[in-house]
């Protein structure tokens, strides 16, 4: 909750959000800045808490289940995108990020806070070794996987804010990594 509100707060005009399932994040906007707010999750269960918190909070909402390679809205949509601890999970992250960069204006803004690959050599290649049965035991989560470089290959201007291991988790487990990066054009 700490990188999230970090983040997220930060969000503003029409907002989509990844992975919002649960509506973790919506306590943490800033409803004066959103000025419509949309999400996609491929949990449905999950997605049934995030509509009761978007009605609280009175926005113009379209949540849907879904996934992050084919996200079902229009070029340019979005002044924001919200992603906080989903890249990890999501089978293909470069397509994934290729179409949140699809989804949001230029000049649009991409909020994240993730964790991922260790820039330790030696704690990286522990995560490679563990990577394949860690993510069949927690949901598709990969903890091997690049963040800010990975956003940046996807043809983001990122600055990042943050990186840290996290102080109450193993190294193998805990890189964090969190910004803000911007679709240029």
């Amino acid at each position: 909750m700490e990188l999230r509100r970090d983040v997220v707060p930060q969000a503003q005009g029409h907002v989509f959000e990844l992975g919002c399932g649960g509506g973790i994040n919506q306590s943490l906007y800033d409803p004066a800045c959103v000025t419509s707010f949309a999400g996609l999750d491929p949990s449905e269960k999950l997605l049934d808490y995030a509509r009761e918190e978007a009605a609280k909070k009175g926005w113009q909402t379209d949540i849907r289940e879904g996934f992050g390679e084919a996200i079902p809205f229009a070029d340019e949509s979005f002044d924001t995108v919200v992603c906080t601890f989903t890249l990890c999970s999501v089978n293909d992250q470069t397509q994934t990020l290729a179409e949140l960069r699809r989804i949001l204006k230029p000049g649009g803004t991409f909020l994240y806070a993730e964790h991922g690959r260790s820039p330790d050599t030696k704690i990286a290649r522990r995560q490679e070794r563990i990577d394949p049965l860690w993510k069949r035991v927690f949901g598709n989560c990969h903890l091997a996987r690049p963040v800010t470089l990975a956003i940046e290959r996807a043809g983001f201007t990122v600055t990042p804010v943050g990186q840290r291991y996290m102080k109450d988790k193993p190294s193998m487990v805990g890189w964090m990594e969190w910004g803000v990066a911007v679709k240029q054009g």
